[in-house]
């Protein structure tokens, strides 16, 4: 065969065999809580809790439950993003350094934390204004809770009250975990 037929052929079988597009959800680069510039898309074929979280608010304790979210089903392909917020009450006034020491050494998280970002109407990172299309809900306080399923397209929204490892999220967690991954499938 000739080289650049070869080389076409090649090609041809390596976009067949390519990874989904990152759903357009997730298809955003936010900062993480050192800085760095994260492209959501690395989220991609996972079921993914994003929260809007504080570290002075009534809901704080939360973290906990994020936390045990996270331990218990990351193998599974699971994640939580937390996208500190100073939207409600001023209860996130800290730094981003001051947010990750408090988050590691009071609660342990080793979820990925992203550095603060606005959630409300008024000035809503990219992400949430989807996440609020998606659902016809927004964050009426901290630590609002929305799910995504593997495939970027169902998104469930859960109010602040609601506990992170609540009968209704666990249920939800472990029936959008039973949906194959678009991401293995597509061989990413």
């Amino acid at each position: 065969m000739k080289p650049a037929i070869l080389a076409a052929a090649l090609l041809l079988t390596a976009s067949a065999h390519a990874a989904p597009a990152c759903p357009p959800l997730l298809d955003h680069t936010l900062r993480d809580i050192d800085g760095t510039p994260q492209n959501l898309c690395a989220y991609a074929g996972k079921v993914v809790m994003v929260v809007n979280t504080a570290s002075q608010c009534g809901y704080t304790g939360q973290y906990k439950g994020l936390q045990a979210l996270y331990e218990t089903y990351r193998a599974r392909g699971f994640v939580v993003l937390g996208l500190p917020a100073n939207d409600f009450g001023g209860q996130e006034p800290g730094s981003n350094t001051t947010i990750k020491d408090f988050c590691e050494s009071n609660y342990a998280v080793d979820f990925p934390l992203f550095s603060k970002v606005g959630v409300t109407t008024a000035n809503a990172n990219p992400l949430h204004a989807g996440l609020a299309k998606a659902t016809g809900e927004r964050p009426a306080w901290n630590f609002h809770k929305y799910l995504i399923d593997r495939s970027g397209t169902r998104v469930l929204s859960f109010a602040s009250r609601v506990e992170p490892q609540s009968k209704d999220v666990v249920a939800a967690i472990e029936s959008m975990l039973k949906a194959p991954s678009p991401i293995s499938q597509g061989g990413r």
